[in-house]
Protein backbone atom coordinates (compact mmCIF):
# COMPACT_ATOMS: atom_id res chain seq x y z
CA UNK A 1 0.00 0.00 0.00
CA UNK A 2 1.50 3.31 -1.11
CA UNK A 3 1.01 6.00 1.53
CA UNK A 4 1.62 9.69 0.98
CA UNK A 5 1.81 11.99 3.99
CA UNK A 6 1.92 15.68 4.81
CA UNK A 7 2.82 17.37 8.11
CA UNK A 8 1.66 20.96 8.60
CA UNK A 9 1.10 23.39 11.42
CA UNK A 10 -2.51 23.78 12.47
CA UNK A 11 -3.64 27.04 10.94
CA UNK A 12 -6.39 28.14 8.59
CA UNK A 13 -3.65 29.39 6.23
CA UNK A 14 -2.69 25.73 5.63
CA UNK A 15 -6.14 24.52 4.53
CA UNK A 16 -5.38 25.19 0.85
CA UNK A 17 -2.09 23.29 1.20
CA UNK A 18 -3.92 20.31 2.73
CA UNK A 19 -6.52 20.32 -0.07
CA UNK A 20 -3.80 20.49 -2.77
CA UNK A 21 -1.92 17.63 -1.11
CA UNK A 22 -5.01 15.40 -0.95
CA UNK A 23 -5.96 16.22 -4.54
CA UNK A 24 -2.45 15.45 -5.86
CA UNK A 25 -2.09 12.27 -3.78
CA UNK A 26 -5.53 10.99 -4.80
CA UNK A 27 -4.84 11.74 -8.46
CA UNK A 28 -1.44 10.00 -8.29
CA UNK A 29 -3.11 6.93 -6.77
CA UNK A 30 -5.61 6.78 -9.66
CA UNK A 31 -8.75 8.22 -8.09
CA UNK A 32 -11.47 9.10 -10.59
CA UNK A 33 -11.61 12.93 -10.87
CA UNK A 34 -15.39 12.82 -10.27
CA UNK A 35 -14.75 11.62 -6.69
CA UNK A 36 -12.20 14.30 -5.76
CA UNK A 37 -14.64 17.12 -4.80
CA UNK A 38 -16.21 14.91 -2.10
CA UNK A 39 -12.76 14.00 -0.77
CA UNK A 40 -11.69 17.64 -0.63
CA UNK A 41 -14.88 18.79 1.09
CA UNK A 42 -14.60 16.08 3.77
CA UNK A 43 -10.91 16.77 4.41
CA UNK A 44 -11.46 20.51 4.48
CA UNK A 45 -14.23 20.14 7.07
CA UNK A 46 -12.15 17.73 9.18
CA UNK A 47 -9.03 19.93 9.11
CA UNK A 48 -11.05 23.07 9.86
CA UNK A 49 -12.59 21.35 12.90
CA UNK A 50 -9.13 20.30 14.13
CA UNK A 51 -7.79 23.86 13.74
CA UNK A 52 -10.76 25.81 15.08
CA UNK A 53 -12.25 23.49 17.69
CA UNK A 54 -9.37 21.14 18.51
CA UNK A 55 -6.47 23.53 18.85
CA UNK A 56 -8.63 26.64 19.49
CA UNK A 57 -5.97 29.01 18.19
CA UNK A 58 -3.04 27.20 19.84
CA UNK A 59 -0.16 25.82 17.83
CA UNK A 60 0.06 22.15 17.01
CA UNK A 61 0.66 19.70 14.20
CA UNK A 62 -1.69 18.06 11.74
CA UNK A 63 -0.60 14.98 9.85
CA UNK A 64 -2.55 13.94 6.76
CA UNK A 65 -2.03 10.54 5.12
CA UNK A 66 -3.60 9.35 1.88
CA UNK A 67 -3.47 5.69 0.84
CA UNK A 68 -5.30 3.16 -1.25
CA UNK A 69 -7.09 0.56 0.85
CA UNK A 70 -8.67 -2.17 -1.24
CA UNK A 71 -11.23 -0.53 -3.53
CA UNK A 72 -11.23 2.65 -1.48
CA UNK A 73 -9.18 5.66 -0.62
CA UNK A 74 -8.23 6.14 3.03
CA UNK A 75 -7.47 9.59 4.41
CA UNK A 76 -6.11 9.71 7.95
CA UNK A 77 -5.83 12.96 9.91
CA UNK A 78 -3.85 13.00 13.17
CA UNK A 79 -3.50 15.82 15.65
CA UNK A 80 -2.34 16.46 19.20
CA UNK A 81 -5.40 18.45 20.29
CA UNK A 82 -7.67 17.48 23.18
CA UNK A 83 -9.57 14.27 22.44
CA UNK A 84 -12.79 14.88 20.53
CA UNK A 85 -14.88 12.31 18.67
CA UNK A 86 -16.78 13.95 15.80
CA UNK A 87 -18.58 10.68 15.09
CA UNK A 88 -20.45 11.14 18.39
CA UNK A 89 -22.10 14.33 17.07
CA UNK A 90 -25.74 13.61 16.19
CA UNK A 91 -26.89 14.55 12.69
CA UNK A 92 -28.53 17.97 12.41
CA UNK A 93 -32.32 18.15 12.16
CA UNK A 94 -32.60 19.40 8.60
CA UNK A 95 -36.38 19.59 8.87
CA UNK A 96 -36.13 22.62 11.18
CA UNK A 97 -36.11 26.11 9.70
CA UNK A 98 -32.59 27.52 9.50
CA UNK A 99 -33.17 30.05 12.29
CA UNK A 100 -34.23 27.23 14.68
CA UNK A 101 -31.23 24.96 14.06
CA UNK A 102 -28.33 24.73 16.48
CA UNK A 103 -25.18 26.50 15.34
CA UNK A 104 -22.52 24.12 14.07
CA UNK A 105 -22.58 20.43 13.29
CA UNK A 106 -22.84 20.81 9.52
CA UNK A 107 -19.14 20.05 8.93
CA UNK A 108 -19.44 16.60 10.51
CA UNK A 109 -22.69 16.04 8.60
CA UNK A 110 -20.94 16.92 5.32
CA UNK A 111 -18.03 14.56 6.13
CA UNK A 112 -20.51 11.72 6.65
CA UNK A 113 -22.37 12.54 3.41
CA UNK A 114 -19.19 12.74 1.33
CA UNK A 115 -17.47 9.62 2.67
CA UNK A 116 -18.51 6.00 3.07
CA UNK A 117 -16.86 5.62 6.47
CA UNK A 118 -15.81 8.10 9.16
CA UNK A 119 -14.15 6.74 12.30
CA UNK A 120 -12.28 8.26 15.23
CA UNK A 121 -9.83 6.96 17.80
CA UNK A 122 -7.55 8.36 20.48
CA UNK A 123 -4.04 6.93 19.96
CA UNK A 124 -2.09 5.86 23.07
CA UNK A 125 0.26 8.83 22.64
CA UNK A 126 -2.74 11.21 22.85
CA UNK A 127 -4.54 13.42 20.41
CA UNK A 128 -6.96 12.24 17.76
CA UNK A 129 -6.96 10.08 14.67
CA UNK A 130 -9.77 10.54 12.18
CA UNK A 131 -10.11 8.07 9.32
CA UNK A 132 -12.15 8.91 6.23
CA UNK A 133 -12.78 6.21 3.62
CA UNK A 134 -14.38 6.58 0.19
CA UNK A 135 -15.00 3.33 -1.69
CA UNK A 136 -15.19 2.62 -5.41
CA UNK A 137 -13.20 5.68 -6.48
CA UNK A 138 -10.52 4.19 -8.70
CA UNK A 139 -10.41 3.99 -12.47
CA UNK A 140 -11.59 0.57 -13.55
CA UNK A 141 -14.01 0.23 -10.63
CA UNK A 142 -17.57 -0.41 -11.73
CA UNK A 143 -18.73 2.99 -10.54
CA UNK A 144 -17.80 5.95 -8.43
CA UNK A 145 -19.82 5.71 -5.23
CA UNK A 146 -21.96 8.62 -4.29
CA UNK A 147 -23.15 9.68 -0.86
CA UNK A 148 -26.51 8.52 0.47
Amino acid sequence: MSTKSLHVAAGLKNLARIRRFVEKAATALGVDPAAIPDLLLAVDEAATNIIVHGYQGREGPIEVEVARQGDGLLIRLRDEAAPFDPTAIPPPDLSLPLEERAIGGMGVYLMRRCMDQVSHSCPPQGGNELILIKKGVFYGDHCVSSPG
